[in-house]
């Protein structure tokens, strides 16, 4: 019985030290994840950026098409935005309130 404690006991700390050892390798390794397996990225921050812009003008466009086929005012960016902002504000003030209900 002895000698299956004592196997088991050194299998854990063995166990134990490898997984250590791992973990201070990637901690102390001078190389990156992206070094070691040599990713770059595929498109540059700026032409990321544009196709972010240009995608909301595309989206806005196709939005303010169908507007205009129903005899809607057409809304700009700003209007967007200002809608999201508001119901950003609307989604915090009823977190608040649900985290902290009125007495009563």
């Amino acid at each position: 019985m002895q000698a299956v404690t004592t196997f088991g006991l050194v299998m854990i700390v063995l166990f134990a030290a490898f997984l250590v050892a791992i973990l201070l390798l990637g901690l102390y390794s001078p190389r990156s994840g992206a070094d070691v397996l040599g990713w770059r990225p595929t498109r540059a921050p700026d032409l990321e950026q544009q196709n972010e812009v240009d995608d909301i003008a595309q989206m806005l466009d196709a939005s303010n098409a169908l507007r205009r086929a129903r005899g809607v005012p057409e809304r700009t960016e700003d209007d967007v935005a200002a809608d999201v902002h508001a119901t950003e504000r609307e989604l915090d003030r009823r977190a608040r309130e649900f985290r902290n209900p009125p007495a009563g």
